[in-house]
Parts: C-alpha cells; sequence; structure tokens
C-alpha cells in the first residue's frame, strides 16, 4: 500500500507539471498570437501613412514635398521588415506554442492510461482485503486474488517507468522549447528594431536637413503674386514690361487706377483755377489800390 502511495506522489507531481505547462504555454500561445495580430495591424496603420503622406506631398511646395516623400519611402521601408517580423512571429514563435496543444494532450493521455492501470491495481488490492475478511479459509479464491494484484502491481509499475519517461522526455522538450522560442522572440525583435532604427536614422536626417526658409520664400512669392502686389514689393526695370510677366496684368491696373486719379486731380485743378480767375477779378481793384499807397 506504501508503494501506492508513494506512486500517487509522483503522478500528482506528474501531473502538475503537464498542467502547469497547459496552462502557461496557452496564455504565452495567445498573447504572442495577439501581440503578431497587433503588429500586423500596426504595419497596415503605417501602410496608410505612407499612403497619406505621399499624397499630402503632392500638395506642397518643392522642398518639403521631396522631404515628405523621402519620410514615406523611409517609412515604407520600417513596414517591409515589419512585415517580416510578423511573418518570422508566426513561423518561429506562435507555432511552436501552438503545437504544445498536442503535445499536451498526447502526455495526458499517457497519465490517464497510468491512472487506469492503478486504479486496477487499487481495485485488485482492495478484493483481495475483502476476501481474507470474509473468507479467510477459501486459500483459492484468496490465492487467485493475490495473482491478480501482482499482475496489477507489474503493470503499474511497467505503466510508472514509462510515464516517468514520458513526462522526463516532456520536461526535457519543454525546457529546450521556452528557451528556443523566446531566443527566437528577442531576435525576432533585435533584427526588426536594429533595421528601423537605421531606417528611422536616414529619416530623421532627411527631415532635419529640410530647407524650410525656401518653401517659406515660394509660398511668399505666390501670395504677392496672388494680391497683385508682388511688382510693388520688386524695383521696376522697364518702363514697358512684358506682359508676360506674371505680374503684369496687376501693374497694368495699378497704372490705370492712377490714370483715374490723375484725371480727376487735373479736372479739380482746373475748377479751382476757375475759381481763382474770378475771385482775383472780383478782388482786383482794391488789391492794386493798396499797392499804389505804398
Amino acid at each position: 500500500m506504501n508503494v501506492i502511495l508513494s506512486r500517487d506522489s509522483q503522478v500528482k507531481m506528474m501531473e502538475n507539471v503537464v498542467t502547469n505547462a497547459e496552462t502557461y504555454f496557452g496564455k504565452f500561445c495567445t498573447l504572442m498570437a495577439s501581440y503578431t495580430r497587433k503588429t500586423a495591424k500596426l504595419r497596415d496603420k503605417s501602410d496608410l501613412l505612407v499612403k497619406q503622406l505621399i499624397d499630402y506631398a503632392n500638395t506642397e511646395n518643392p522642398e518639403l514635398r521631396t522631404a515628405v516623400r523621402n519620410f514615406a519611402e523611409e517609412l515604407a521601408k520600417v513596414q517591409d521588415y515589419r512585415q517580416a517580423e510578423v511573418e518570422r512571429l508566426e513561423t518561429k514563435v506562435v507555432q511552436p506554442l501552438k503545437m504544445y496543444g498536442a503535445i499536451i494532450k498526447q502526455t495526458r493521455a499517457e497519465l490517464k492510461k497510468f491512472n487506469a492501470t492503478r486504479n486496477n491495481e487499487i481495485k485488485q488490492l482492495e478484493k483481495l482485503e475483502k476476501l481474507r475478511q470474509k473468507s479467510p479459509s477459501d486459500r483459492q479464491m484468496i490465492s487467485q486474488a493475490e495473482s491478480n494484484v501482482h499482475k496489477a502491481s507489474i503493470d503499474a509499475s511497467r505503466t510508472t517507468q514509462q510515464l516517468e519517461e514520458t513526462i522526463d522526455e516532456f520536461q526535457k522538450q519543454k525546457l529546450k522549447d521556452i528557451q528556443k522560442i523566446f531566443l527566437d522572440f528577442v531576435t525576432i525583435e533585435m533584427v526588426f528594431h536594429a533595421k528601423a532604427l537605421e531606417v528611422y536614422s536616414n529619416a530623421f536626417q532627411n527631415l532635419e536637413s529640410y530647407d524650410l526658409d525656401k518653401d517659406l520664400e515660394d509660398f511668399r512669392a505666390k501670395i504677392r503674386i496672388s494680391s497683385g502686389t508682388f511688382s510693388e514689393a520688386r524695383p521696376v526695370t522697364a518702363i514697358n514690361p512684358s506682359s508676360s510677366l506674371p505680374w503684369s496684368t496687376g501693374t497694368q491696373s495699378v497704372r490705370s487706377t492712377l490714370q483715374k486719379l490723375t484725371l480727376v486731380e487735373s479736372e479739380e485743378e482746373s475748377e479751382e483755377n476757375q475759381l481763382g480767375d474770378f475771385s482775383n477779378h472780383e478782388y482786383a481793384q482794391p488789391q492794386r489800390g493798396a499797392s499804389r499807397t505804398k
């Protein structure tokens, strides 16, 4: 009976090993699968960002257009590396963790087989004890029961040895796999981030070298053209500028306005001269008289 109790303790330890692996490997598998999906979603969102950056670049001035396009190209490279990261995570991390579902199922089948053998041994022992209590003089029945117990005990011992080997191999493989899976995970992440850092460094340098003054100058020039004040901000180098120049229309409108103002001023001066002549004619005699008095 002590042997049976010892086997029970041994089996419980084995079951704990399998249950622990089932619990945590299942969680690892779920989380790593989610991690991989989230990474793929980040790749998709980044692809959309690349598209929007290119669309936006086409609406901007030359310097910024070039800078944004270069940035979009670098960001697209990062997404290529991220795609490789997703594929490697799926192959080297998620799939090996998924395989543990079948491995644990097989190991549990071995445990179930052993439990059946152990239960049979316990059952034969209980029969023997009952027979000894009820029919202590029936040697033939007792001998048969003892034979059944001996056979069940041998089967249990053999099954226990097989189970020990199975659990030992399971634990050995589990330790190797957990090490390899997370080594692969770290390697995949390091490779991606190393490549991404290199690309992002180039993107940073490109954005930092962007000359916003050129675009600002071009923008201000366009604003002056659209408002018609560009010609006033530039020195006049020709009396009759070519009509093909972008600011010629604005200059013509300004000249037309000046000509109208000059015509109005001339008319006002003419009216003032007429009034002056009239007033001089009316007050001329006293003035002339005053001069003679002197």
